[in-house]
């Protein structure tokens, strides 16, 4: 296998509940997916497959050449870059900033008695001043705010130079600033032909940062539609990812949803009181 991601016929039960469904899926190198869908989708457990850290119920899933089930998944990870909620929950509270970007060189939680040289710390300087966090460095993690947290977080995800870098929501619990802030970043390192293939989970086509070139939809464990942004995102599509009828709006490179009123369907809009 070449791609970085290549899913054939994948499904993932668990306690009798199909999670995820014949999905069909390719991640090629340089390119960058955002995955959508509502909530159950399935779109964390997608992401926690690409991540190695579950295997699939039945059908084939390729992982950076590898397949699930037919490799060493801890020699497998740490070619992963992953950010989600579920790994800052791992991160230690008291540890400085700097030792939770640095121990990624090791794949590892928590600085213990392993050893780093000066390139590797410059390294871990040099990714949290990219994502604007530098000033952070002798702060402890857990005294950071959500959107504090996320950007460590991601620098963290790149230290070890990964092949594939997957986020799980980044924007999740920001406010419009931190995430504005945090979508302009994104779209800067998805800018970067040296960037890894990027994966991207959210809710909201309002966090898509520029620069992704492709859309994953999913709604109860199946894929809607799955392609390039220009062609793939459409209202229609993303009506029947999310169950209602939506407006979707472009803005230079960034995009909006709304629900659809009458006007919108077509539909005349009741009388106004003076009438």
């Amino acid at each position: 296998m070449s791609d970085v991601l290549e899913f054939a016929g994948v499904s993932v039960v668990r306690g009798g509940n199909t999670l995820l469904d014949d999905i069909t899926w390719e991640v090629e190198e340089g390119q960058r997916w955002v995955i959508l869908g509502p909530n159950g989708a399935g779109k964390t457990t997608l992401l926690q497959l690409a991540a190695g850290r579950i295997h699939p119920t039945t059908g084939v899933a390729g992982v950076l050449g590898e397949v699930l089930g037919a490799v060493d998944v801890f020699e497998l990870r740490p070619r992963i870059g992953l950010s989600s909620a579920a790994m800052a929950e791992r991160l230690p509270a008291d540890e400085l900033v700097r030792d939770v970007v640095v121990t990624a060189s090791y794949g590892i939680v928590g600085r213990w008695h392993e050893r780093y040289d000066e390139l590797d710390h410059a390294r871990a300087a040099a990714l949290l001043d990219t994502l604007g966090a530098a000033h952070l460095s002798d702060r402890s993690f857990g005294t950071l705010s959500e959107g504090e947290r996320k950007r460590v977080q991601i620098a963290r995800a790149l230290m070890a130079d990964p092949e594939l870098m997957l986020l799980d929501e980044p924007a999740a619990g920001l406010d419009l600033g931190g995430r504005e802030d945090l979508v302009a970043r994104l779209a800067a390192l998805a800018a970067d032909i040296t960037a890894p293939a990027l994966v991207l989970v959210t809710h909201h086509v309002e966090e898509i940062p520029p620069a992704f070139t492709d859309v994953l939809l999913l709604r109860e464990g199946r894929i809607v539609a799955a392609g390039p942004v220009e062609i793939t995102l459409t209202a229609a599509n993303l009506s029947e990812t999310f169950g209602l009828p939506l407006v979707l709006e472009r803005h230079g490179e960034r995009w909006s949803a709304r629900a659809a009123d009458k006007i919108d369907r077509g539909m005349p809009s009741p009388p106004l009181a003076s009438e």
